[in-house]
């Protein structure tokens, strides 16, 4: 090994590419918070606001890069800058971790956007539509027999759920469920006489990125039941990595929860007014 141990540590100059390790990762961090930032607030369209933030993990692997090397010039030549690599693998590792993740679902997943517990007759987007434009936007019409295949491969356990409860609760649970996580409501329809259809829009977030997933629920009566609809669909992309599977799976959980903790309440009495007492009869 040729480090000079004879000359103290202090006086051996920093490595460049240690210097370019540890800024390259400080530009990547600052690229990726500004391409989310971007997302989120709708300040670009998707298409440069993705650019931005793979640019971002270009440039984390590019430091990664940087940081090997100028660790192997630290080992041959004995210069300074071994803190200033670690820091950059470690902020290069935390970028990296969760887009990696996500290359692993893109893999393992089926390559759909759109779920639904009604895929022969699934909820429609109505006031939704609108907002399914522009670049690259998926179409507001359902996905279609592909995609139905492949929910039921592999999310055997999407059903419509059916509820014993009045459908008027049904929709209210239903809108206390959508307005709890904090949906952006478009479109509400509370079940009207004669066909008593209830139907909720909103437009749901991805908790990172904030990339818009639209929701639709239909509630209708079922006698004196009801049966429950949801449709989940990206606005953007073919493949969801199953975050449409997600929220569905968990919105059928809770609303079946909430049904059967209704269902339990005791029925409100309608109090009985007390018996009138005879009129008083005056003898004479």
């Amino acid at each position: 090994m040729a480090r000079r141990f004879s000359a103290p540590y202090q006086t051996e100059p920093v490595s460049s590419l240690a210097n370019w390790a540890r800024n390259l990762a400080v530009f990547a961090v600052v690229a990726v918070v500004v391409s989310i930032i971007i997302v989120r607030f709708g300040f670009l369209e998707i298409k440069p606001a993705l650019a931005t933030f793979f640019g971002g993990l270009g440039i984390a692997a590019l430091s990664i890069l940087f940081g090997l090397a100028g660790f192997a010039a630290i080992w041959q030549n004995g210069s300074r800058g071994m803190a200033r690599i670690l820091l950059a693998l470690l902020i290069d590792a935390l970028i990296l971790a969760y887009p990696a993740y996500l290359g692993l679902q893109y893999k393992k997943l089926p390559q759909i956007h759109d779920i639904t517990t009604d895929p022969i007759d699934p909820p429609r987007f109505d006031a939704l539509a609108r907002l399914r434009t522009g670049d690259g936007a998926n179409s507001a019409v359902y996905a279609g027999l592909y995609s139905a295949e492949q929910q039921r491969q592999f999310y055997p356990d999407i059903e419509p759920i059916d509820l014993e409860i009045p459908v008027d609760r049904a929709y209210a649970i239903a809108l206390q469920l959508v307005n709890k996580r904090k949906w952006l409501v478009i479109d509400e329809r509370a079940p009207q006489p004669p066909r008593r259809v209830g139907r909720i829009e909103a437009v749901a977030r991805t908790p990172i990125m904030g990339f818009r997933e639209d929701v639709s629920i239909r509630v209708v009566a079922d006698g004196d039941d009801s049966r429950v609809d949801i449709r989940s669909a990206s606005r953007f992309f073919e493949s969801d990595l199953g975050s449409n599977a997600a929220r569905v799976t968990k919105f059928i959980d809770d609303l079946n929860t909430a049904a059967d903790a209704d269902a339990l309440k005791p029925a409100k009495k309608t109090p009985v007014p007390p018996p009138k007492a005879p009129a008083k009869t005056v003898k004479k």
